[in-house]
């Protein structure tokens, strides 16, 4: 059961939460999920720009690369309905910890296949293993957030829990191009991803998070299609979602950057590796100033603006031939991103019962999660169709598209106000 909070309480914690910029770190529960995160979050970002490293080179496909956003894909397509009912029914700590280990083991499992230079279809393998864990993994992690912060502190945790990700996002990528410029292999960098899961694992057993409300409905279809029917319900929801799908899958330019490192700007290893940070850089740098900020008082013509420029920014990227403009578009990238994330995130905790977290979140993850790899693949497709040029260009545009349309057909959209 969900404790009744004390109205007096909840409302000094939300004033203090709108004047603190730090207001969600001071909670002891929350700063141990943050902390783990980044931890295990900076090995993963690290992890993720060896293999493109490693695969391209070893192949020189960009077609290549596509495929590893396919193999990660399936099984959140697979698995995503089944693991959210999963979450929203057992100890989702449990299962965090779980997959965490699995994710330890495949990362023993990479640095093995590098070492010893197995075939890149071992790759595949493994990281469609990692992708079977992905799939239990995101609902559990999205149904038990709300376990490390009051409501009071919604707005605050979720800009925080974003730069979680963008620290590591910025900082792994530039790590992991270091160490295979130094080391010329990836083998180490697979290493270290199993440091990060054990690390998150120790935080997360520190944790003791508040009662939240479980599922007790039968896993049947029907459940298992709840998160479906409650997002085609809450249109604002759907709004949102669909714009930060196909703007994902559309806007794929990060998928190709390992062909831009190498063919287009020859910046090499270490440029890749501070390309991959960009994004992140300009994400931390908003998720610090949203989070010294109130929330969005017109959240819906926000969100459709970020899009949009998104969409803009990602075309002058892929037209680029300076490192330092390709450099800046791709903070823009990380920066309108991140506003997104936010809004998304922030609509997805305050607008979804607690019992159905699970599977809404494995919904989401289809559509959010699955876009990412889809999104990746369709880039190497396009590459390999229109060039990397063309195949960005094509992205930005469609993006654009999908922004006009969206507000369009989903009106809802553009009238959501303040979230919280």
């Amino acid at each position: 059961m969900t404790s009744t909070p004390d109205p007096v309480e909840a409302d000094a914690r939300q004033r203090e939460s709108r004047r603190d910029t730090f207001a969600a770190l001071r909670r002891p529960n929350f700063r141990l999920w943050f902390l783990g995160r980044v931890v295990w979050q900076f090995g993963e970002q690290m992890l993720n720009v060896a293999v493109g490293w490693e695969i391209y080179e070893r192949t020189g496909s960009a077609f290549a690369l596509g495929l590893v956003g396919l193999v990660q894909v399936l099984p959140v397509i697979l698995f995503a309905l089944p693991a959210g009912a999963v979450a929203d029914r057992f100890n989702r700590k449990g299962i965090i910890i779980t997959v965490q280990i699995m994710l330890a083991l495949s990362a023993v499992a990479l640095a093995t296949n590098s070492y010893y230079q197995a075939s890149v279809e071992w790759f595949y393998f493994i990281l469609f293993v990692t992708g079977v864990g992905g799939a239990f993994l995101s609902p559990a992690m999205s149904a038990y957030f709300p376990a490390t912060i009051e409501p009071e502190y919604y707005h605050s945790a979720v800009t925080w829990g974003s730069s979680s990700w963008q620290l590591a996002a910025m900082a792994g990528p530039a790590a992991g191009g270091f160490l295979i410029a130094i080391f010329h292999s990836a083998w180490q960098v697979y290493a270290l991803n199993v440091v990060g899961c054990m690390f998150f694992i120790v935080m997360l057993l520190f944790i003791k998070g508040r009662p939240i409300a479980m599922s007790r409905e039968p896993v049947t279809w029907r459940s298992l299609l709840v998160g479906v029917s409650f997002i085609w319900r809450t249109k604002v929801i759907l709004g949102a979602v669909t714009l930060d799908m196909f703007a994902v899958l559309f806007g794929g330019a990060v998928a190709l950057l390992p062909v831009y490192a190498k063919d287009v700007l020859m910046v090499g290893p270490e440029g890749l590796g501070w390309m991959r940070a960009a994004p992140s850089l300009g994400a931390v740098a908003m998720s610090l100033y949203l989070a010294s900020r109130p929330p969005f008082e017109r959240s819906g013509k926000t969100l459709l603006i970020a899009v949009a420029g998104f969409g803009v920014a990602t075309i002058i990227f892929g037209i680029s031939t300076s490192f330092l403009l390709s450099l800046v578009m791709l903070v823009a990238l990380g920066a309108l991103d991140n506003i997104s994330v936010v809004i998304r995130s922030t609509l997805m905790l305050t607008r979804v019962p607690d019992d159905m977290r699970g599977r809404i979140s494995a919904v989401n993850s289809v559509f959010i999660g699955a876009s990412n790899e889809l999104g990746q693949f369709e880039s190497g497709v396009a590459a390999a169709l229109l060039g990397p040029v063309g195949a960005v260009v094509f992205g930005g545009v469609g993006t654009l598209a999908v922004v006009a349309a969206t507000a369009r057909w989903l009106p809802d959209i553009r009238k959501l106000g303040r979230l919280v």
